[in-house]
């Protein structure tokens, strides 16, 4: 189908698209207009990455915002006519993109935003789960994860009765335990809440897209078309074996291991190769190894731009896996993980696309929709540790062929190749009945477990969509587990389960058959919390330290029940003390909305002696030592909390990853987490009149800004940040209004005479006259760096751009 005859587009989308190269649409595109696409008919397509499955969904949301057909209808019915875009075309109701992960997020806002100079306008939310996004109505296309999806419904966005369209992208993830249940809930009400939207679902080539069609009333589109063909195969000894029976010579060299070989066979082809490994570990040590093979295939101007690429990526972090991250680079390879921090991978990823990488290895978060094609792509590593299995346990062939699907460049090469190194003769057999000859799994719903109907059951009756127990089984009717499941009775089961946690903890009652949500139920869903951990929090603050403001008791303990501020008391006094930071990082980190990090040998033994050193500053009863898995939990949260004090008191960003065997990613991950989660307890203790709330805000804004508590105030200044605010206060500007109005050359010489930099900085700070022209630094400022600092001396400016954990 050529592009000038696609039907109810807006008039410039086919010269837009011609003006792209696209003339015509790829088949499985084609399949979708002759199944509605852009006439507002629901859709499913489950095709191969890279056959055009944005485009569809950009086809579905044009047309179901552009209403050209009604728009001189209104224009004489209607004075007040809805806004026009660059055509002169009327537009109505909003288009919603939702995805999985936030860099998938600014992925698709930054294309979907080539279509603002037609008069659209394009924007994204993937944070602040208590904001109902007001700012957004205005918006005609706007692209959201899931999780802020969910969170605008329980917070009763009301641009969302404006739906005309609705694109789940990577729909088949409803298969993850982890946040399945949120998409398959969210898409449920989005489809109650607008009975007419339509519905777009795009998916990864599965075994069971019909069940995902007959689950949202829409046509089907499953193709295994390719714009470029994919050659699947296994490689083992000194030969490819591929899917079609046909061998070519791939030759390992004394010593050399097989994801080598492959890798320089790639590069003799001017090649980029995609290895994916199990882990972050495996990850970094196979981009070391390949360095050495892809730095003797680079140009003189290629190594002067990778150069470049390295000195961006030490810049963003003066870590330890920073520094590894850039010398691979520097050789033309990387690695890429969610330990790496986001400005990692948005270069690693660029240079990647440029062709400047030869090769990246990647743990499979990489093959979760990111756009990163390669000639070949290597599954190095088809198994993966499963602790619920105890041991190394395959891949599904989803996640495998998903990463297969990244070989093939459109427009760059003339076909993919995805290969699976094999061990032995046996193994090169499995490989292939595993793998290159296997279909898909279906996917199946995980709703129907407690953890998830816990959060989504409270949402549902806190937002009106369900009054009573059997309002709530209705409502689930709605959802792919109820098309699924022919299990009767089980889903009750667990509902009845869930009501009853919720009833006694206060979140829900009920009158006769009548659900509600309490006050305390409903905060606790507008703040986007697990209902287990409000109750953590709760009972943390009502025990530790968090007395009632009226001075009434906040709650009755248990006999014999014993509490950090008891043991406060007993100590010091009877005066009441507020929660110490360690506390509350505590509190927050034993929930189950925070991942707690991971004990290692001997870790146990480190922290038992911290926890009984610190007893009194915990919230809650301190679990006995003979609990084996209650204290090893209790442990674990410990660990993540002195992580989060460590990063509070200015302890350098390089000594926390080495001391917590973690990355710059998971510092800033373990940061959001427990951002979000304070400033949800601290609106509980105001929920509850608890008096607690002062200390939770300046535990809170101390982990945001990784600053002591005399520096919070400068450090909220934007551009100052951790290591900024430390040097300016020793330089004596300790405040804001210091800094408003110091000495010019005071604060040129506290920032290591960078100009520009102090220029940003005062006037962000509203400063008379932030103007450096003809200031020099001030003598009387030292620049030698101090210990605590954590960086040379003798004005070594190494990484001073680094200026918060923000700016990763």
């Amino acid at each position: 189908m050529d592009v000038a005859d696609l039907p109810g587009v807006p008039s410039w989308l086919p010269e837009h698209l011609q003006s792209a190269g696209i003339e015509a649409l790829y088949p499985p595109q084609a399949e979708a207009v002759e199944a509605g696409v852009t006439r507002g008919e629901n859709l499913v397509a489950s095709i191969p990455t890279a056959s055009g499955k944005t485009l569809i969904a950009q086809l579905a949301m044009l047309s179901a915002i552009t209403d050209a057909a009604g728009a001189s209808e209104r224009e004489r019915s209607d004075p007040e006519t809805p806004p026009a875009d660059g055509d002169g075309t009327a537009l109505g109701g909003t288009a919603l993109y939702i995805v999985p992960l936030r860099a998938l997020a600014s992925e698709k806002q930054a294309e979907f935003e080539e279509f603002e100079q037609y008069g659209l306008d394009v924007g994204v939310s993937t944070g602040n789960y208590e904001s109902d996004g007001g700012w957004l109505a205005d918006k005609d296309i706007v692209v959201a994860t899931s999780e802020k999806v969910d969170s605008l419904v329980r917070n009763d966005a009301p641009w969302l009765d404006d739906l005309a369209c609705v694109v789940s992208d990577e729909v088949h993830l409803v298969d993850d335990a982890e946040r399945g249940p949120t998409l398959e809930v969210t898409l449920a009400k989005l489809r109650r809440i607008n009975p007419d939207m339509q519905t777009v679902a795009l998916s990864a080539t599965i075994g069971n897209a019909d069940v995902l069609a007959e689950w949202l009333d829409a046509e089907l589109v499953d193709s295994d078309w390719r714009p470029i063909s994919l050659k699947k195969g296994v490689h083992f000894g000194q030969a490819l074996h591929l899917e079609d029976g046909s061998q070519s010579e791939l030759p390992v060299r004394n010593s050399e291991k097989q994801t080598a070989a492959i890798v320089r066979d790639t590069l003799d082809d001017d090649g980029s190769t995609l290895v994916f490994v199990n882990s972050r570990r495996n990850a970094e040590a196979a981009a070391g190894r390949l360095a050495s093979v892809t730095r003797e295939a680079l140009t003189p101007a290629e190594r002067e731009q990778l150069a470049d690429v390295a000195a961006e990526i030490r810049d963003v972090s003066d870590t330890e896996t920073s520094d590894d991250l850039a010398d691979a680079v520097a050789d033309g390879a990387a690695f890429h993980h969610a330990g790496i921090a986001s400005g990692h991978r948005e270069l690693v990823e660029d240079a990647f696309r440029d062709r400047l990488l030869k090769v990246v290895s990647a743990t499979p978060t990489l093959a979760a929709g990111v756009n990163t094609p390669s000639r070949r792509v290597v599954v190095r590593d088809w198994r993966r540790y499963d602790g619920t299995a105890g041991g190394m346990q395959p891949l599904s062939v989803l996640e495998v062929h998903q990463m297969m699907g990244r070989a093939g460049r459109p427009g760059l090469d003339p076909y993919g190749e995805a290969i699976i190194p094999a061990a032995s003769h046996d193994e090169l057999d499995e490989l292939f009945d595993r793998y290159v000859w296997a279909d898909p799994e279906p996917v199946q719903s995980k709703l129907a477990a407690e953890p998830a109907l816990r959060t989504h059951l409270l949402a549902t009756v806190a937002s009106g969509f369900a009054r009573s127990r059997d309002g709530l089984l209705e409502f689930l009717e709605r959802t792919l587990y109820a098309t699924q499941t022919d299990e009767s009775g089980r889903l009750a089961r667990v509902v009845d389960e869930v009501l009853g946690y919720l009833q006694r903890n206060d979140f829900l009652e009920r009158d006769g058959e009548e659900l509600s949500a309490t006050s305390l139920g409903h905060t606790v869903s507008r703040l986007y919390l697990d209902p287990m951990s409000a109750a953590e929090i709760i009972d943390g603050l009502r025990s530790g330290g968090g007395s009632a403001a009226n001075g009434d008791d906040a709650s009755e303990e248990p006999a014999g029940f014993t509490t950090a501020s008891d043991l406060a008391d007993e100590a010091g006094g009877d005066e009441a003390k507020d929660p110490t930071a360690m506390g509350l990082y505590h509190l927050v980190a034993r929930t189950p909305d925070m991942y707690e990090l991971y004990l290692r040998s001997g870790d146990e033994e480190e922290y038992s002696q911290i926890a009984f050193e610190r007893e009194a500053e915990f919230l809650g009863r301190m679990p006995s030592e003979f609990e084996d898995d209650r204290f090893e939990d209790w442990l674990a949260a410990l660990k993540t909390a002195r992580l989060l004090e460590d990063w509070a008191s200015e302890v350098d960003e390089d000594e926390i990853t080495d001391r917590y065997g973690v990355g710059p990613g998971d510092i800033r991950g373990k940061v959001e987490s427990a951002q979000w989660l304070l400033g949800a307890a601290e609106s509980l203790a105001s929920e509850l009149g608890l008096d607690a709330a002062p200390a939770i805000r300046r535990a809170r804004t101390r982990v945001e800004h990784g600053v002591r508590e005399e520096l919070v105030d400068l450090a909220g200044v934007r551009g100052v940040g951790r290591k900024r605010a430390r040097r300016l206060f020793d330089a004596g500007i300790e405040s804001r209004a210091d800094l408003r109005d110091a000495e010019k050359s005071v604060v040129l010489a506290a920032l290591r005479g960078r100009a520009k930099t102090a220029e940003n900085v005062l006037e962000n700070a509203g400063h008379r006259d932030p103007s450096m022209d003809g200031i020099e630094p001030s003598e009387e400022v030292s620049y030698e760096r101090s210990d605590s600092d954590g960086r040379a001396s003798d004005g070594e400016e190494a990484t001073d751009d680094q200026t918060s954990l923000g700016d990763f």
